[in-house]
């Protein structure tokens, strides 16, 4: 039978590493989101088009890019500070990998949106991109990143 401190702590250890992770997550969410408009509709810095207007693929493609970038350090600075380090070769590696799964994830209810129903409006892209796919997107890399690349020490059972 599981203790009630135990199971306290370890809820308490969890709930610290997901307010972190979501604290560097919402960073790259402004990173991403802010970058992705900007490319596309240029913010109302100029004529309300972005240099990459016709393309929100690319747009997503580059913000979430760059977004991970600053999730990278973030989470291996702040969010699993006193995990093991395997080496950042290693872990940028994985970062880089999970990071393309998460993007796939991200970017498939803006092409179910955009090219297959036609919503193709600023807040349909939004929606799609930013609210549906963020949320899948996210989930997937707690638990991806958590598992795999900022491994609990080997004597830790990790647990999802």
């Amino acid at each position: 039978m599981w203790e009630s401190g135990a199971v306290r702590t370890r809820l308490s250890s969890v709930g610290g590493e997901v307010a972190r992770f979501l604290t560097v997550g919402g960073l790259g969410s402004v990173v991403d989101v802010g970058l992705f408009n900007l490319l596309r509709f240029d913010l109302g810095l100029g004529d309300g088009e972005g240099v990459l207007v016709d393309k929100p693929i690319t747009a997503k493609i580059i913000s979430v890019v760059v977004a991970t970038m600053v999730t990278y350090a973030g989470n291996r600075t702040w969010t699993w500070r006193d995990r093991e380090r395997s080496g950042v070769l290693r872990e940028y590696s994985l970062f880089l990998l999970l990071n393309a799964v998460g993007l796939a994830i991200t970017v498939l209810p803006l092409a179910i949106s955009h090219y297959v129903l036609g919503l193709t409006s600023p807040l349909a892209d939004n929606i799609a991109a930013n609210v549906v796919g963020l949320a899948l997107g996210t989930a997937f890399r707690f638990f991806a990143y958590r598992r795999w690349v900022f491994r609990a020490p080997q004597d830790t059972p990790v647990t999802v």
